[in-house]
């Protein structure tokens, strides 16, 4: 299944900001799918992940009661909602997929997944 992230933009903190996850695939619901980010010079983390029906998410501690993840797969599409947002949630937002035979315990772990979006860029800045 081939990702495209879009949405990213300049915000001030506290603002709010949509990003999106376009899928290719019809059978996208085949998929947990996963938000990771990446800020200069730091590692790739998880931010949140939500199951293939959507009746699942886990977040990062980090963006608890701040961000919220949904799902439409009548049109393949994930969305992350960023409220409240603050300057170090700066950095590059990857979506991604993973098969739906892995349970929650498994959003965190990037090596659990298969398929990468190239990721948008999200600046909180005043």
């Amino acid at each position: 299944v081939q990702l495209q992230a879009s949405g990213g933009g300049l915000v001030q903190p506290g603002g709010s900001l949509r990003v999106s996850c376009a899928a290719s695939e019809r059978t996208f619901s085949n998929y947990n799918v996963g938000w990771f980010r990446q800020a200069p010079g730091k590692e790739r983390e998880f931010v949140v992940g939500i199951s293939w029906s959507g009746g699942s998410t886990y977040y990062a501690d980090s963006v608890k009661g701040r961000f919220t993840i949904s799902r439409d797969n009548a049109k393949n599409m994930v969305y992350l909602q960023m409220n409240s947002l603050k300057p170090e949630d700066t950095a590059v937002y990857y979506c991604a997929a993973q098969s739906r035979d892995y349970s929650g315990i498994y959003y965190s772990e990037r090596r659990r997944y298969a398929y990468w979006g190239q990721g948008t860029q999200v600046t909180v800045s005043s």
